[in-house]
C-alpha cells in the first residue's frame, strides 16, 4: 500500500465515509449552544493558520522548500492538523444544518461546472 494509506506506526488506515467521520467528529463537540456556528467558525480559522504555521517552520527551521518531499515528522504534523481542521468543518456543517457529503458534492459540483466553462482559473465564487 502507499505511504498515504498509513497511519503513524505503519497502521493501514480504515475506510471512512464523511457520514462517519462527522458522527464520530460531532459525538465529541463540546462547546455552548447559544456560540452554535460562531465558535467553530472561529476556531476552523485559527486551525487553519496552524496549518500554514508548521508548512512555515518546515521552510525556517528545516529548510524545506516547495517542491521537495516533506519530512514525515512534518508531514505527520500536517495530517494531524488536517484532522483538527476537518473537524471544525463537520461542525460547522452540522451547524448550518448541512453535511460533509453536501459540502464535498456541492464543491465537486461547483468545480467540474468551472472546469468544463474554462473557469478554474480567475477569483471570485461567481466565475
Amino acid at each position: 500500500m502507499g505511504r498515504r494509506n498509513r497511519r503513524p506506526g505503519g497502521r493501514v488506515a480504515s475506510g471512512m465515509t464523511l457520514t462517519e467521520y462527522q458522527n464520530a467528529a460531532r459525538a465529541t463537540a463540546r462547546y455552548p449552544s447559544e456560540a452554535k456556528l460562531l465558535y467553530p467558525v472561529l476556531k476552523l480559522s485559527g486551525e487553519a493558520g496552524e496549518v500554514a504555521e508548521k508548512v512555515g517552520k518546515a521552510m525556517r527551521d528545516r529548510g524545506w522548500t516547495p517542491g521537495q518531499p516533506l519530512p514525515d515528522a512534518v508531514r505527520d504534523g500536517l495530517v494531524a492538523e488536517l484532522g483538527d481542521v476537518l473537524w471544525y468543518v463537520a461542525s460547522v456543517a452540522v451547524d448550518l444544518g448541512s453535511s460533509l457529503e453536501e459540502v464535498a458534492e456541492r464543491n465537486v459540483a461547483k468545480l467540474a461546472d468551472r472546469a468544463s466553462r474554462g473557469a478554474i482559473h480567475g477569483s471570485g465564487d461567481d466565475r
